[in-house]
């Protein structure tokens, strides 16, 4: 992306237009009497108590400009310096002003840090998610290179592997090329998830519908109401459903029970299953990416970070309820204004 720079050219500083400002509200009275008492003027000097009012409004213009620098320049100042050092060091220099002047000022800040703090954290998330993409990639791409290499060595020395052999080398080979295939399925879908799309609201039967079709192993049940809807578009809902299912399927969970909650001002979506649940100490990993405990399985550890994710995009949350027990358990909170 081309970085945007501000033509250069000449700017009057503030100090000089608030200055500029005042003195020429001082003068414009000064000028009026002139223009409608000319006789005032000629050949007669000011008076004393004249030329002291006129020190005494000009002494009042520049502490009023002082304080007008002070309380709006001084802290813009500030303001540039430190946004400069956010762009230089980093997380470091997110440190409040001494001084913000003004309320405006103060809100203008809050805008830059929060702004900087978030700019930091993707930063961070994207460095620690491409470690961990290149982690997950690289495994089964040299498994299926070291597979290969074994069945191109035994073809050249002369000395083919046995049928059974060559099947278990291309029994590993396809599996790992079926979880490099899961795996950008579901970067996919983190990217879509990431990514600002249109509102909208979704029947939640149609949701359930589709969820049903795609998991008949799974028994579905909902509690809702046949015309209860969820602000959610379709594709959204859909895509997070079927990532808390095919969860529940994959840890040996056969039935899965969906309510649905009116809140003031919001709806709880409540998802759970009869699975051995989560154990407390993973609890706090499990929205993480790539963290999986079926690595073996071909688990890629991204449903419930893209659930998490697409979720965000609309304004909802999801958590863990840790008290449930006799399963997992997911509460969705779904604002009504989204």
């Amino acid at each position: 992306m081309q970085r945007l720079t501000i033509r250069s050219k000449w700017r009057p500083p503030l100090a000089l237009v608030i200055y500029s400002v005042l003195l020429t509200v001082l003068t414009l009275p000064v000028l009026l009497l002139a223009w409608f008492r000319p006789t005032a003027f000629e050949g007669k000097p000011l008076a004393l108590s004249e030329v002291g009012a006129l020190l005494v409004v000009l002494a009042f213009t520049l502490v009023i400009g002082f304080v007008l620098v002070r309380a709006i320049k001084a802290p813009l100042d500030a303001l540039v310096a430190r946004s400069r050092e956010i762009a230089s060091h980093g997380r470091e220099a997110i440190q409040p002003l001494e001084n913000y002047g003004t309320r405006e000022v103060a809100m203008l800040a809050q805008g830059i840090f929060d702004l900087a703090g978030g700019l930091v954290e993707r930063t961070d998330y994207v460095r620690t998610f491409a470690a961990h993409v290149s982690h997950e990639l690289k495994s089964p791409l040299t498994a299926i290179s070291g597979a290969a290499e074994l069945l191109r060595e035994a073809e050249a020395e002369g000395e083919p592997m046995t049928a059974a052999q060559r099947r278990l080398f291309l029994d590993n080979i396809v599996s790992d090329a079926r979880r490099l295939d899961r795996l950008l399925v579901r970067l996919r879908e983190l990217a879509h998830a990431e990514t600002p799309v249109a509102s909208g609201s979704t029947p939640l039967s149609t949701v359930t519908s589709t969820v049903a079709d795609r998991f008949p192993e799974l028994l579905l049940l909902s509690d809702a109401a046949e015309t209860a809807t969820i602000p959610l578009p379709f594709e959204a809902a859909a895509i997070t459903l079927s990532n808390l299912a095919e969860n529940a399927l994959q840890h040996g969970a056969s039935r899965l029970r969906i309510a649905l909650a009116e809140k003031p001002g919001y709806q709880v979506l409540r998802i759970e299953d009869n699975g051995p649940g989560i154990p407390a100490r993973h609890a706090e990993a499990i929205f993480r990416p790539f963290f999986t405990t079926r690595a073996a399985e071909g688990g890629t550890g991204m449903g419930l970070r893209i659930a998490e994710a697409l979720l965000s995009v609309h304004g909802a949350s999801i958590a863990l309820d840790r008290d449930h027990q006799g399963g997992a358990a997911f509460e969705i909170t779904l604002p009504r204004d989204v």
